[in-house]
């Protein structure tokens, strides 16, 4: 069953649909001074585009672009028409903001609501909001299409573990979103509270707003006996609802009546080859009050192949790699935090917490990675605990290609975070 007819149009219905709002959404962005010079200067315009192929003649628009127009140098809507402004969480200079017109916030209700019904979420589920409010995007995006589908919604928020218990078993809580990070972190509360999480009345976890690998999406089914979900979003692109999974749990569907994609080699800019892992490069096709041409995501994946048996025709990105300004260089080698990740939440004795930290030592870089171990493989056993960090070790080292030194901590020990969680720390520069 599906939400939106359009989700099963044939591929030849939904390019056209794509070159349609296309030329329409250029026409639109060239209202903005900022646009309007950009295309001069490429010498494009909205009859320029004659296929899909067309859209590498218009130019990428980057982060600092919205930084130095900001507040308003991207709006093409007066003042009075926007209803809505949302924004990243940058701690210096200014931050990117997104500015909503009415049909935005309709629109963007609308894409999250079908991501919802995707993965089996209906009217008469109560739905759980365990994500931050404000600026942030994730908490309004998911509680507006969770209402436009009819489900009872609770602005949880984050944080405050007790509270989200009582809130879960006083109203019967079926659906939740979490942090995937917060989602291990909460399972621990639980146990420490005597509660097995298992028997919380949960069937269906909203995961996202942080990369994760499959292996901790694996670790969070277990736990809680339910089926986590990812999903996929920016703010500069709305925020939840851009991709998410379907019950195939196979790539997330990118709904393109929304969002024209490109996976570009972030090097050259050039498409990537099938079945490559390249940068998301996305242009809002729908968006009325601040259109975007060509936005650099920094974030990594590749298309998934082959048509999905859930039916739908949009086009399915895999979980997000990393992001290609994040990869670490260590001794020469290009290395990405999720790689760390995947190795270590495929480890039972693996607790739920790691911290990558990044030293130098004389002309050398050095990678270290401290490791919560679970409490009932925390032994004070020494050559048992040798053992474990050697093993370690030398998955970390084959998957990166270089050793790192491993740390093994107490479970609870390294730094908490109910938000999203730092991973790597870089006292490379300190003294």
């Amino acid at each position: 069953m599906y939400f939106d007819p359009v989700e099963t149009v044939s591929r030849e219905e939904l390019d056209a649909l794509q070159l349609k709002r296309l030329r329409a959404v250029v026409t639109r962005a060239a209202r903005s001074p900022f646009y309007r010079e950009k295309f001069k200067a490429a010498k494009v315009n909205a009859n320029t585009l004659k296929t899909l192929d067309d859209v590498r003649r218009l130019p990428l628009t980057v982060k600092q672009d919205l930084r130095d127009t900001y507040p308003y140098g991207l709006c093409v809507e007066p003042v009075e028409k926007l209803i809505r402004v949302h924004a990243s969480s940058g701690t210096t200079g200014s931050p990117t903001a997104v500015l909503y017109t009415r049909k935005d916030i309709e629109t963007w209700a609308g894409l999250m609501a079908r991501c919802l019904y995707m993965v089996g979420v209906r009217p008469g589920d109560i739905l759980q909001n365990m994500s931050g409010y404000g600026l942030f995007t994730g908490g309004l995006g998911i509680h507006y299409g969770s209402e436009r589908l009819g489900c009872l919604t609770i602005p949880a928020g984050a944080g405050n573990s007790a509270r989200q218990v009582k809130l879960i078993r006083d109203f019967g809580v079926t659906v939740v979103h979490i942090i995937p990070s917060y989602a291990l972190h909460f399972a621990e509360h639980l146990k420490k509270e005597g509660i097995d999480p298992a028997s919380l009345p949960i069937r269906i976890a909203l995961v996202g707003a942080e990369p994760h690998t499959d292996e901790t999406r694996r670790r969070i089914e277990n736990i809680f006996g339910l089926k986590a979900y990812n999903s996929y979003g920016l703010t500069e692109m709305n925020g939840p609802g851009v991709a998410f999974e379907c019950v195939e749990q196979n790539g997330m569907h990118l709904w393109e009546d929304a969002y024209f994609l490109e996976v570009l080699n972030p090097e050259t800019l050039e498409p990537a080859k099938p079945g490559e892992t390249g940068e998301i490069v996305m242009t809002t096709l729908s968006r009325q009050g601040m259109p975007l041409i060509r936005y650099r995501t920094r974030d990594l994946s590749r298309l998934v192949p082959g048509p999905c048996p859930c039916g739908r025709t949009h086009a399915r990105i895999d979980r997000i790699a990393g992001r290609s300004d994040d990869m670490l260089i260590i001794k020469g080698v290009n290395i990405y935090p999720m790689q760390i990740e995947q190795v270590l939440m495929s480890m039972p004795e693996v607790g739920r917490n790691y911290l990558i930290i990044l030293e130098r030592e004389g002309p050398m870089d050095q990678l270290k990675v401290q490791v919560e171990i679970d409490e009932a493989h925390f032994v004070e056993d020494m050559r048992a605990l040798t053992g474990l960090q050697k093993r370690i070790t030398a998955k970390l080292r084959d998957e990166l290609l270089v050793t790192p030194r491993v740390e093994l901590v107490q479970s609870g020990t390294l730094p908490k975070s109910e938000g999203k969680a730092k991973r790597v720390v870089d006292n490379r520069g300190k003294p």
